[in-house]
């Protein structure tokens, strides 16, 4: 029997409840959301991904944004399947540029995201905002901005987010009081490193994270801790946790999931991980509170994995991918992207995460 409690309403934002930002858009997805409680209500940042409608299936459409004349503006680079033929379009997520050896790499991003505000006062019943809340800026954010996570410090509410370029996916951070206006602090871990997560309260006098760094010769998509005395400048990196088991559900790489919470036997972290079929699922760490580098519990199982149709179905099927949950009354209230198109909504006790885990 499943602890998970998935709401009834899912999914709760899907991509028809979304106003594309411009008429020759249409959205992809809405998904992958920072969650927080603010002015009694839920807030929800999503992301929103759009792609540009096309006339026929020859023809391919990118959006970039670019700087011209000192303003940032989208961008949009038209491609012909018969005519140019050096790129790989197998993929409807992005193009792929084959060199002469028969390599390939990505070349251009298909859609283009960007960060929404979604409101509720239960938590399930959601209305997303017509307008972007952060557009992604060409210097930082060319091909886009994508999965964010909020966390609240002293008063102010930090959001970092990958922010991608030709360049590579790169973590940027803003900060709110308001949710009307925000403060840019830059890219605060170079490419490739995404999935930060960032403790919400300093742990013996500096600011923790979890990151994501992708070695491309030695190593793997592992789990990586950092800390800084200023949100940031970020160093001391350690090594936290990687795939260590080649049967596990978790065996192809793992990743930050949402902010993590205290709770009185340590900090609980919800994360994400996916196999090598690229199966997403999460789980959850209990760590130590003066030491978050200390697992002191970790479920050995999934505690949500795709099983719903709305879950094994979508613009990219099979994923549950958390970026944000909140922990009330006992609950773990996890908000979720579903097969990378849809904001869901999974309860489960926080006793039942407690009893899933290997001492």
């Amino acid at each position: 029997m499943s602890l998970i409690k998935r709401s009834s309403r899912n999914p709760l934002i899907k991509p028809s409840d979304v106003k594309p930002s411009r008429e020759d858009f249409k959205v992809e997805g809405v998904f992958n959301c920072g969650v927080c409680k603010y002015n009694n209500e839920y807030l929800l940042l999503c992301r929103v991904a759009e792609s540009v409608i096309v006339e026929n299936d020859d023809e391919v459409k990118v959006p970039i944004v670019v700087n011209k004349d000192g303003s940032d503006v989208i961008d949009i680079l038209s491609f012909n399947k018969k005519i140019d033929k050096q790129y790989d379009y197998s993929d409807s997520r992005s193009l792929w540029y084959k060199d002469a050896s028969g390599g390939r790499k990505i070349a251009y991003l298909t859609s283009l995201s960007h960060i929404r505000i979604a409101r509720s006062k239960d938590g399930e019943n959601f209305k997303i905002d017509d307008e972007p809340f952060i557009k992604p800026i060409a210097s930082e954010e060319e091909w886009g901005i994508e999965d964010p996570r909020i966390t609240f410090i002293d008063g102010v509410y930090y959001i970092n987010y990958t922010s991608v370029t030709r360049n590579g996916a790169a973590t940027s951070l803003v900060s709110t009081k308001d949710f009307i206006s925000y403060e840019r602090h830059g890219i605060i871990f170079a490419p490739e490193n995404k999935d930060v997560t960032i403790f919400p309260e300093k742990i013996n006098g500096k600011y923790i994270t979890l990151n994501r760094p992708v070695p491309c010769a030695i190593g793997g998509p592992d789990m990586w801790l950092a800390e800084s005395p200023d949100l940031i400048h970020w160093g001391k990196q350690k090594h936290f946790y990687g795939v260590c088991n080649e049967e596990s559900w978790e065996n192809g790489r793992v990743g930050g999931g949402a902010v993590p919470f205290l709770t009185e036997k340590g900090w609980v972290k919800i994360y994400h991980a996916a196999d090598k079929k690229d199966r997403y699922c999460l789980g959850a760490f209990l760590l130590d509170k003066n030491d978050p580098s200390k697992i002191l519990g970790k479920t050995l199982k999934p505690i949500i994995e795709p099983e719903a149709d709305y879950e094994k179905e979508g613009f990219f099927g099979n994923v549950v991918f958390t970026c944000g949950c909140l922990y009330e009354d006992g609950i773990v209230k996890i908000y979720y992207g579903a097969a990378d198109d849809k904001v869901c909504r999974a309860d489960i006790r926080i006793e039942d995460i407690f009893a899933l885990m290997e001492k």
